[in-house]
């Protein structure tokens, strides 16, 4: 986001306007990067180089900040945490985990401001260039970072997609944990784009999508003895103008990250259907349920074509059900409301 302000505007009322406009397709809960000043080419600059930064907001706020910089930091942090969006959206009281601030200066009669925000799971690594010749990185040794062991929540529900039927959909409803069991179709951007042009040239699909699931993935290649390499959603939003047309083939549900649209969400609840969000920012972790995978369709398209899964207690969470609700909607709207009433952020 960017916007060239006027020297008195507002930083902080910029930033909690822009922040529910992002949606969760970023992932959060993250950081914030901010470039204030120079141009705009530079204040995007900024913007990016201050996300390098470690995640040091606790230290800030326990010692207090030194200056104005420090200041604005710490109120944004604070004020967007309070707009209660939480993690992938759904609500909670961690929206980002830091804000990292560079500046610059400027014409006295702009204000550049820039902002970034970076997914909690990226990684990035430093080095230096000194013309000594090249830069060799170490890799990570795996022992240092935690094993994760996931189990499924013994409250969720087990979904066999086999045999799934548009009643068993009507009954979920938004916010209800789901275990996927069994085959499903993948496709993103290209695959739909595809599939509009074939069905506007009323030429046959390749693949039958009535009674069937399709997750918004492009799978990266397995390694070794993988099944699939990491395979996690992308972003739901840029395939709600194929929303109708897919719903029209027999679908019954969609798999992605972060929120519908508003034409979208009319299209799924009119469809009786569903969306449902798996976790973004886990890639390797959501891959690991996911058994079986085979190419059924535009080849060529590579990482972007159609698959079928084989999966086995995929986890997902209902956004938007058969009636329209719609949990990117509904759950930050309780959430600000409850961080209000009951100062789960004021500290004691």
């Amino acid at each position: 986001k960017f916007k060239m302000m006027n020297p008195s505007d507002s930083i902080v009322d910029w930033v909690l306007e822009m922040i529910p406009q992002m949606g969760a397709g970023w992932c959060p809960p993250g950081m914030l990067g901010i470039g204030i000043g120079g141009t705009a080419e530079k204040s995007m600059i900024l913007a990016k180089q201050s996300l390098m930064g470690s995640i040091d907001m606790a230290q800030l706020k326990a010692r207090g900040p030194r200056n104005d910089i420090e200041a604005l930091r710490i109120e944004i942090y604070d004020k967007v945490n309070a707009l209660g969006i939480g993690a992938q959206g759904l609500g909670g009281l961690s929206t980002i985990l830091d804000v990292k601030i560079f500046d610059w200066p400027t014409h006295a009669a702009s204000k550049p401001v820039a902002m970034i925000p970076n997914c909690a799971a990226t990684r990035h690594a430093h080095f230096v260039l000194d013309g000594s010749g090249p830069v060799y990185l170490e890799a990570p040794k795996l022992e240092e970072w935690p094993d994760v062991n996931w189990t499924p929540d013994k409250a969720a529900i087990r979904v066999d997609l086999d045999t799934l039927t548009p009643d068993v959909v009507q009954t979920w409803k938004h916010g209800d944990r789901l275990l996927l069991n069994g085959k499903m179709l993948t496709g993103r951007d290209a695959a739909h784009k595809r599939i509009k042009d074939m069905l506007d040239a009323g030429e046959p699909l390749p693949v039958d999508f009535k009674g069937r699931v399709i997750y918004y993935v492009g799978p990266v290649d397995p390694v070794g003895e993988e099944v699939v390499g990491p395979a996690g959603p992308t972003t739901a939003t840029r395939m709600d103008k194929f929303t109708r047309m897919m719903l029209d083939q027999g679908l019954l549900a969609m798999v992605g990250k972060a929120e519908r649209g508003g034409d979208a969400t009319k299209a799924i609840a009119e469809a009786k259907s569903a969306y449902l969000m798996a976790v973004g920012g886990a890639a390797y972790l959501v891959a690991r349920a996911i058994k079986g995978s085979k190419v059924v369709g535009f080849a060529d398209l590579g990482m972007e074509a159609i698959y079928e899964f084989e999966v086995s207690d995929f986890p997902v969470t209902v956004a938007v059900d058969s009636a329209g609700e719609n949990v990117h909607q509904l759950a930050p709207l309780v959430w600000r409301e409850k961080i209000a009433r009951e100062g789960l952020l004021t500290p004691a």
